[in-house]
């Protein structure tokens, strides 16, 4: 099982990043005015944002996320795999991201793209990441769960420490161009969420598409759908098979899990 890939003393996965493209989306990368970039620290909801942005692209359309896997809708921005996608995209560029303040593009800070950070209890990001990160083969993986919360309270875990990177971008909260979401208030009125999100991105739904973004980012519906549920996930990331429906053992019922 390889071991992290540091950077700038973060640890990525040691599988499909490189030093040299970390440093070169930092410093480089250009960030259109038109792009949106949905930023999380992992398991925090990554999927399940991005599914819903897409469909209020779509007006609820469910053409596009069922035939594009999701992670060519938004590509990863810091993948060595998908990073070329976003370089070659003309365009208005939706855009997946796990970076750190001090390593996203410098060139965010002086345009006009938006960034949705979505924010989720640390507690439930760790026991969500201990059984998400025991089923790929990204990074070394714990052997307890008393082990893992070591590792996350020191920050030695994907993409470093949940509290660094939280404190930093929440610097960027009152921005016009930074919309900042709740996990759980997103799941416990998911409708509202839409909303914000619609008049954020400049989008309006009628009702019954607002229906329909419903309907097709809905668990049920992401779980069927292979093209957001990681069934398409080749054998040499994922051993066990990823699934986004778990039972959370801290308070034994079900959790969205789509990061």
């Amino acid at each position: 099982m390889p071991d992290y890939l540091w950077f700038e003393g973060i640890p990525f996965p040691a599988v499909e990043y490189e030093k040299e493209i970390i440093e070169k989306i930092r410093d480089k990368f250009v960030l259109r005015d038109e792009d949106t970039v949905i930023l999380t620290y992992p398991k925090s909801g990554s999927n399940w944002l991005v599914e819903i942005v897409c469909l209020i692209q779509t007006k609820g359309n469910p053409n596009w996320i069922q035939s594009v896997p999701i992670w060519e809708r938004s590509p990863w921005l810091e993948n060595q795999g998908t990073y070329p996608l976003l370089i070659n995209k003309e365009g208005p560029r939706l855009i997946s991201s796990h970076l750190p303040f001090h390593l996203f593009p410098k060139s965010f800070f002086s345009s006009k793209a938006k960034v949705i950070y979505l924010i989720r209890n640390p507690r439930d990001v760790l026991v969500s990441g201990y059984f998400f990160w025991s089923k790929t083969k990204l990074a070394k993986n714990p052997d307890s769960l008393r082990t893992y919360f070591e590792w996350f309270l020191k920050g030695n875990v994907m993409f470093g420490s949940w509290f660094e990177h939280t404190r930093a971008w929440l610097s960027m909260r009152e921005s016009d161009n930074f919309l900042l979401l709740s996990y759980e208030d997103m799941k416990k009125d998911t409708k509202s969420t839409i909303k914000k999100i619609c008049d954020f991105l400049g989008k309006r739904l009628e009702p019954d598409e607002l229906d329909m973004v419903l309907k097709y980012s809905s668990f049920q519906a992401m779980k069927e759908n292979k093209m957001s549920n990681f069934s398409l996930v080749p054998e040499n990331v994922a051993s066990n098979g990823l699934v986004l429906l778990r039972k959370d053992f801290s308070r034994m019922r079900p959790q969205w899990d789509f990061s």
